[in-house]
C-alpha cells in the first residue's frame, strides 16, 4: 500500500488536459450489455472502477479488448449474476441491472458498495424497473429481477433529495428494449446522462429530452453496436480549477466543458477569481485574496456534491466564514476532521458545515475516507505550509487518473512512498 508525501507552497504553472469521465464511463460500459455486437469505447479512463466494471462486464460473459486508447467489448452476455465480490466495492457497478434484465429477462445483482459518503439505497432504482414490469425479489443481498418481456410506463423518479443519476441509467437502459413507451419524470439532467443517451442513440435506441427532467423512450427490438468517445470529467476539471484557486495559480485546463462547471465558475467569481472560457479550454486568473463564499450542493445544475469536499478546503484557507450545505448527500462531511488536523478551523451543524477561514493550514498525516475527500486533502496539502502524508490512497485511483503526475507536471512536489 502507498501513501501520498505532499511538500507545500509550491505554485502551478503550465497546463493540464482533462481525462474522460468515470461516471460517464461506467454506465456507458454497463450499456454494451444489451448487444451481441462489437461496441468501441473511446476516452474510458484508466481507474479502479473503470477496471472493477471491465472485470465485472467479463464475469457476465463479455470479451474487452483494452487497447492504447481505446476499449472494445464484444459478444453478448450469457451470465445473469452480478457477483458480490466485484459490485460491493464499486456502487456504479448496480446500473447492470436494468441492462442485464432487458436482455436476457433476468438478472441477479448484489446490493451495491462504494465510497462511505451516508445512505445511498437504491429504492428508485427497484420503483423504474418494478414500473417497466419486472418482478423484484431480494435474496442474500441480491436483488433478483425476471420479466418475460418489459413494458414501457410513464413514472416519477424523484426521490426525497431530488433526481437519482444510477437510477435514470438503469431503468432508461432497460427501456430501450421494452414494448413501447416509456416516459421518466424527474430524471437526472447530468451531463453523464446525456453521454449514456447518446450511446443508446449511436446504438439505435429512440430517445429524446436527453439533458431535461423528462426523457422518453420508445423501446426498439435490437440494438447494435457503435463507436463512441466519453466525454471529460467535470469533477476532475473541477478539482484542477479550486486546486488553482487555493495555490492562487494561474493555469489553462484543457478538454473540459465550461457550460458542465457553470455552478462552481459562479461561485468562484462571487468569491473573486476570472476566467477566460473557450469552447474546451477554461484558462484561470486567480486573485491574491480571495473573499468566502457559501454553497449547497443540488442535483445538476445545481453544485455537483463531488466538489463540496474540495470547495471546503478552498474556504478553509479563505478568511472569513462561509457555510456549506449538501442536499444531496447530508452526511458528506467525514473529511471535516481531517482538514481541522491540518489547522483548519470547520464545525458540522446538521447538513451544514461551518468554515471559519484561516489564513495558513499546515501540513500533518491525514486519511483520505473516500474518493473526493482525498482530492480535498490534496489540496490542502499543496497550499499548506511544511509536509502533508495522505494515507488510503486507493480511494483517489478509484476516480482521478494519474492526478499526482499530472500535479508533478505543473510544478508540484508532490509523490508517492510505501506505508
Amino acid at each position: 500500500m502507498e501513501k501520498l508525501v505532499i511538500e507545500g507552497g509550491h505554485a502551478l504553472k503550465g497546463e493540464v488536459r482533462v481525462s474522460g469521465s468515470k461516471n460517464a464511463a461506467l454506465p456507458v460500459l454497463a450499456a454494451t450489455l444489451l448487444t451481441d455486437d462489437e461496441c468501441v469505447l473511446r476516452n474510458i479512463p484508466r481507474l479502479r472502477d473503470t477496471m472493477t466494471m471491465v472485470k465485472l462486464l467479463r464475469s457476465l460473459g463479455k470479451t474487452i479488448d483494452i487497447g492504447k486508447d481505446s476499449v472494445t467489448v464484444s459478444k453478448g452476455p450469457s451470465n445473469h449474476v452480478a457477483e458480490y465480490k466485484l459490485v460491493s466495492t464499486m456502487r456504479g457497478s448496480f446500473c447492470v441491472l436494468g441492462p442485464l434484465l432487458a436482455k436476457l429477462g433476468k438478472a441477479k445483482v448484489s446490493l451495491p458498495g462504494g465510497c462511505v459518503i451516508g445512505i445511498r439505497p437504491v429504492d428508485l432504482h427497484i420503483k423504474g424497473i418494478k414500473a417497466l414490469g419486472a418482478k423484484i425479489d431480494f435474496d442474500s443481498g441480491y436483488v433478483v429481477a425476471s420479466a418475460h418481456r418489459l413494458k414501457g410506463n410513464h413514472m416519477y423518479l424523484g426521490g426525497g433529495f431530488g433526481s437519482s443519476v444510477l437510477a435514470t441509467a438503469n431503468v432508461m437502459m432497460a427501456a430501450t428494449l421494452a414494448d413501447g413507451e416509456t416516459i421518466i419524470e424527474s430524471a437526472a439532467c447530468e451531463p453523464e446522462i446525456e453521454d449514456l443517451a447518446n450511446f443508446l442513440m449511436a446504438m439505435g435506441a429512440k430517445i429524446k429530452g436527453k439533458g431535461t427532467p423528462q426523457i422518453a423512450v420508445q423501446g426498439v427490438k435490437k440494438l447494435h453496436g457503435a463507436n463512441f468517445r466519453i466525454s471529460s470529467d467535470r469533477i476532475e476539471a473541477g478539482t484542477f480549477i479550486l486546486l488553482a484557486a487555493a495555490l492562487r495559480s494561474n493555469i489553462t485546463i484543457r478538454e473540459t466543458n465550461f457550460m458542465h462547471l457553470l455552478a462552481l465558475l459562479d461561485k468562484l467569481e462571487e468569491a473573486g477569481m476570472r476566467f477566460e472560457k473557450e469552447y474546451n479550454l477554461i484558462r484561470l486568473k486567480c486573485s491574491r485574496h480571495l473573499k468566502p463564499t457559501s454553497i449547497t450542493t443540488f442535483p445538476y445544475p445545481g453544485f455537483p456534491t463531488d466538489l463540496q469536499a474540495q470547495f471546503m478546503a478552498l474556504m478553509a484557507m479563505t478568511p472569513g466564514v462561509s457555510v456549506i450545505t449538501d442536499k444531496v448527500y447530508p452526511d458528506r462531511f467525514i473529511h471535516i476532521a481531517e482538514l481541522n488536523r491540518m489547522g483548519a478551523s470547520i464545525r458540522r451543524e446538521g447538513s451544514n458545515a461551518i468554515v471559519e477561514g484561516v489564513k495558513t493550514l499546515h501540513g500533518a498525516p491525514v486519511m483520505a475516507s473516500d474518493l473526493r475527500a482525498s482530492s480535498a486533502l490534496i489540496i490542502a496539502g499543496l497550499a499548506a505550509k511544511g509536509k502533508t502524508e495522505i494515507h488510503r490512497i486507493y480511494h483517489l485511483e478509484r476516480g482521478y487518473e494519474n492526478l499526482d503526475e499530472k500535479l508533478a507536471t505543473m510544478g508540484a512536489k508532490i509523490y508517492r512512498e510505501k506505508e
